[in-house]
């Protein structure tokens, strides 16, 4: 029995190495790009920022207005950095857990390129003045059907092997993972086609806008960091998810309610009056999918607590969902159509909302997730622990900073704007105060992401540590611990449901 142990281990090590290795050039190619685009976006949004307390900042150049700064901002952060770096962890994630190694890779790296060429022309004709207007889609018309193209190029090779896995359990990860591969196409398509194909009448337009930037953070962004942290915490802790039935609910629950939410934004437009009401009531009843979630990874990442001391992937993971139960709380806060929603409806609350969820928790979740891929494909180690934790503490203060100075500050301004007997301008200069913390806290997130980054360079160059241990946070090594970390049986992920095929 002994000897049939050893041999299935030393088997499962063979397949994990043949899939880290299948998948080293692509998983790195998309982080370090990725990692990147995140730099770009971040330095524009100091500049966005920069720019509403201090007009006159490069006010001579067309090309860097106000109007253009900040759409480039959000839409690299968000097609530059948010894509790529789910598209590393899904296609690491799911070919571990299906536990096939990956036949596509020239393919993926193609459309990996594909992919970086159209967010580039993206981003270099909105600042040229082709942005078509509509938030989260302003990249010019063109880029859509490459970006789609490129999107299914790189993620049907992940079905296929989900497809031809074998037999045995399907994780909550994959369900995850499997539901934001076929919701994007359906969202993307949808808001493309009825935007920018066959227009309709403006004020729907509007509506679908609103309705499509909810669903890529609900129905695309919030699964691909739920699925790796569902991944993550019982592969580092070594125990089984705390609950499945809680991971069961938080997962249908999220799937039933999240295509209702976005358009409480237009409480007060002439569209069928029903239609914002069910936005706000489905965005603040998705706090149940989002505790339910929180509580359950929470509590298997917390079964261990020495490491979760010493665990970067772990720290960044764990932040990430008390980011997202943050997120859940100001949805809540923000979305109370008679108190609350007014206030929020035209000011940079709804800006507060939208970091809080793409850095706050999404980035964070995968942050973590690159501290535990990255040393398995690269069998490298990472650099420095200090320079971890400097990423880690300069973009929890730093996003809290951005998330909720704006939250609150647009709330002031939302009052302000509400206090119809005094000028608009009031409004507008009552955010001045947060304008300048923002700017400085995006600073601070700038300079966290240079180390992350030049680490993550360093790593694809294969020029990380050969060291006899992981890199902890702690300075206490276990000398049993394996250089990159315990890996263990792949099946220590824990199944959410068990499929029949």
């Amino acid at each position: 029995m002994s000897s049939a142990n050893s041999t299935t281990s030393e088997q499962d090590a063979i397949l994990r190495s043949g899939i880290d290795r299948s998948l080293r050039h692509p998983v790195m190619f998309f982080l370090t790009s990725g990692a990147a685009w995140l730099a770009v976006s971040i330095v524009l949004g100091i500049v966005a920022s920069w720019k509403v307390h201090s007009p006159e900042l490069l006010s001579g150049c067309a090309w860097l207005t106000y109007g253009r700064v900040f759409p480039a901002h959000i839409n690299a952060l968000i097609y530059g950095w948010g894509f790529q770096a789910a598209f590393a962890i899904i296609i690491w994630m799911m070919a571990r857990l299906s536990r096939k190694e990956c036949k596509a890779v020239g393919t993926i790296l193609a459309a990996g390129h594909i992919w970086n060429l159209g967010v580039a022309l993206g981003i270099v004709g909105i600042f040229a003045g082709f942005s078509t207007g509509i938030p989260w889609m302003e990249f010019p018309i063109f880029a859509w059907p490459v970006l789609l193209v490129s999107y299914i190029s790189i993620i049907i090779w992940s079905f296929i092997q989900f497809r031809v896995r074998p037999e045995g359990h399907v994780y909550i990860s994959q369900w995850y993972f499997l539901a934001a591969m076929i919701w994007f196409p359906w969202i993307y398509i949808t808001a493309n086609t009825l935007l920018l194909c066959i227009p309709g009448h403006p004020l729907m337009g509007v509506a679908i806008n609103t309705w499509y930037k909810s669903a890529i953070l609900f129905l695309f962004f919030t699964p691909v960091a739920l699925g790796a942290a569902y991944y993550l915490a019982p592969k580092v802790t070594g125990s089984s998810v705390y609950s499945y039935s809680l991971a069961k609910l938080g997962f249908w629950s999220l799937a039933i309610i999240a295509p209702w939410a976005g358009m409480q934004k237009l409480v007060g437009v002439p569209i069928p009056y029903f239609l914002p009401y069910v936005g706000a009531a489905a965005t603040v009843l998705l706090f149940v999918p989002a505790i339910t979630a929180s509580i359950n990874i929470l509590k298997t990442a917390t079964s261990s607590r020495d490491v979760l001391k010493g665990s970067p992937s772990l720290q960044f993971m764990t932040a990430g969902i008390v980011g997202l139960v943050i997120m859940a709380c100001a949805a809540v806060f923000l979305n109370l159509p008679n108190s609350t929603l007014p206030l929020s409806q035209f000011s940079m609350s709804g800006y507060g909302f939208q970091i809080l969820a793409l850095y706050g928790f999404f980035s964070l979740v995968m942050f973590g997730s690159i501290y535990f891929i990255v040393p398995r494909v690269t069998r490298r180690e990472w650099l420095s622990r200090r320079l971890i934790k400097m990423h880690f503490f300069f973009s929890i203060y730093g996003i809290m900073t951005v998330a909720l100075i704006a939250i609150f500050g647009g709330i002031q301004q939302g009052a302000a704007q509400e206090a119809f007997e005094q000028p608009w301008q009031n409004a507008a200069t009552s955010a001045f105060p947060y304008a300048v913390a923002t700017t400085i806290a995006w600073c601070f997130i700038l300079f966290s992401n240079v180390f992350f980054f030049l680490q993550l360079t360093l790593m694809w160059l294969r020029l990380g540590r050969r060291s006899s241990h992981p890199t902890l946070l702690t300075s206490s090594h276990d000398s049993s611990s394996s250089p990159h970390g315990d890996d263990g049986d792949i099946d220590n992920a824990g199944p959410a449901f068990q499929a029949t095929h």
